[in-house]
């Protein structure tokens, strides 16, 4: 597998050199770099595949902590907001990614012709696992594509294809069937997820989620933590938070102003809370972020 980890690395790197993430002609691909290890800082994660090349990256959602490195890939099935960097990484060996946003409907499909297997309903949202030598295969053809746009109509989709079918063949398999199946305990959970992002501003209720869920208040207070690391009420504010710095970012204006319309009722409260989360006061950060262009 080696070999094949060095072509794709270098492929990579190529389209990467001069940017931290670099949109390739592959639908749902993007390949990310760093030359130098990164400060923790908020994002929120899509649905998607995160194979990393080199280097290693740790995240942090709620309580959870995991780290994942070179030859290995992270699964995350939800809208996940974590804290996030780049652990190990320099000039002579950038941090080195590609990244795979997951299609439904492929997983769906695919789940059609797989032959059942038992689901584990407490599966957790996200998960890494040990990039294996038949999963390196499809991986790097698809890397491949970036330099032969003519390929990618006719041959992206059967390499994603194969890339899911070795998912769902291995130890985060589960996380895949639950996803395409309406009646799982992970699409429960994020249809409470989807409530939340659509209903941030709002008081939260665990009973009305829970109703929305099919779960008695008790089940999803503990299935929601499974899936996401953390509370209902700690999901919230870090979508309010998120929200909040966009607005800031893109939509200049009073602070305490920003703070009301995510749902917070005190500015201070506010104003704690987002330092916290992104190491600058509201005002601070999303000068930062506009001069920088982030």
């Amino acid at each position: 597998m080696q070999d094949e980890l060095n072509e794709a690395r270098a492929l990579v790197l190529r389209h990467v050199s001069s940017s931290a993430r670099a949109a390739v002609p592959i639908p749902r691909v993007a390949f990310y770099f760093s030359r130098s290890r990164t400060e923790p800082s908020a994002v929120m994660y899509e649905p998607a595949l995160y194979f990393v090349l080199q280097g290693a990256k740790r995240l942090i959602a709620g309580d959870q902590t995991l780290d994942y490195r070179s030859a290995s890939f992270l699964l995350v099935s939800i809208d996940l907001p974590v804290t996030g960097h780049v652990t190990e990484a320099s000039p002579e060996e950038p941090y080195l990614a590609v990244r795979l946003a997951l299609d439904l409907a492929a997983i769906a499909a695919l789940l059609l012709e797989v032959p059942a297997a038992a689901a584990d309903e407490d599966a957790s949202g996200f998960g890494a696992s040990p990039l294996t030598d038949i999963l390196m295969g499809p991986l790097l053809r698809l890397v491949r594509l970036a330099d032969a746009p003519g390929d990618v109509a006719i041959l992206a989709p059967m390499i994603e294809r194969e890339i899911l079918y070795r998912v769902l063949q291995g130890a985060r398999g589960a996380i895949l069937r639950q996803i395409a199946h309406s009646d799982s305990r992970l699409s429960q959970i994020s249809r409470a997820l989807k409530w939340i992002r659509s209903h941030f501003d709002e008081p939260l209720r665990v009973e009305t989620l829970a109703g929305i869920s099919s779960m008695s208040a008790s089940s999803f207070h503990r299935h929601f933590k499974a899936v996401t690391g953390m509370s209902p009420l700690a999901y919230q504010k870090e979508i309010r938070l998120h929200e909040a710095r966009r607005r800031l970012v893109t939509e200049p204006g009073a602070v305490a102003s920003v703070a009301f319309s995510v749902g917070y009722e005190s500015a201070s409260q506010f104003s704690r809370e987002y330092a916290r989360q992104f190491g600058l006061p509201p005002a601070r950060d999303a000068a930062r972020l506009r001069q920088s262009g982030s």
